[in-house]
């Protein structure tokens, strides 16, 4: 199975690019193509905006596109896949309520950067994962955590995967990424 993969922004893009992750892509059988496109915002993620983000993916022979994508404000997961279009050959993953979420779901890679026992028993209904995040820090170590790029590459360099998060038992986005990604390797 040919993928080709869209972010909604840099962070998207670095856990998307990560080794981790293309190491899980390669074990389910599922080939990326193309380089990860940061579609650099959700208000590029419209129907006449990812258009050449499309047209470019199936120049490399994608069998399908996947966008990850944050919840953000929209009521539901519904409304923002139909804010960004339905396609064939086209799956939107969306992470509850932002990607950092995700972040708070591994709760392993966070007590480590913290050094103390961190536990968010329920990540994706914190409605500003990043300041949780910021505040963490603040409150275990006395230093910040930079720019969301910045904590992402900070969260992957100390042990954070996609698989970590979606073992958490109430973050149940990352676990459908995953799940939906297998299901197209096997549809294959």
């Amino acid at each position: 199975m040919k993928i080709g993969f869209i972010g909604e922004g840099k962070t998207e893009q670095i856990l998307l690019e990560s080794a981790s992750f293309q190491e899980w892509l390669q074990q389910h059988g599922i080939e990326p193509v193309g380089a990860v496109i940061d579609a650099d915002g959700a208000g590029n993620l419209l129907p006449d905006r990812i258009s050449p983000l499309r047209i470019e993916l199936l120049s490399y022979q994608a069998d399908v596109i996947v966008i990850l994508t944050d919840l953000d404000n929209d009521q539901s997961v519904r409304v923002t896949k139909q804010r960004i279009g339905e396609f064939i050959d086209q799956v939107v993953i969306v992470a509850v309520k932002k990607i950092e979420s995700w972040f708070l779901a591994d709760e392993l890679t966070l007590s480590t950067l913290t050094n103390a026992e961190t536990k968010i028993d329920y990540p994706e209904l914190v409605d500003d994962p990043f300041g949780e995040i910021q505040q963490l820090f603040l409150s275990k170590t006395g230093r910040g955590i930079g720019t969301k790029p910045m904590l992402a590459r900070r969260m992957l360099k100390y042990g954070f995967t996609i698989e970590k998060a979606a073992q958490h038992p109430n973050c149940p986005s990352a676990h459908y990424f995953l799940t939906k990604l297998q299901t197209l390797a096997s549809a294959n």
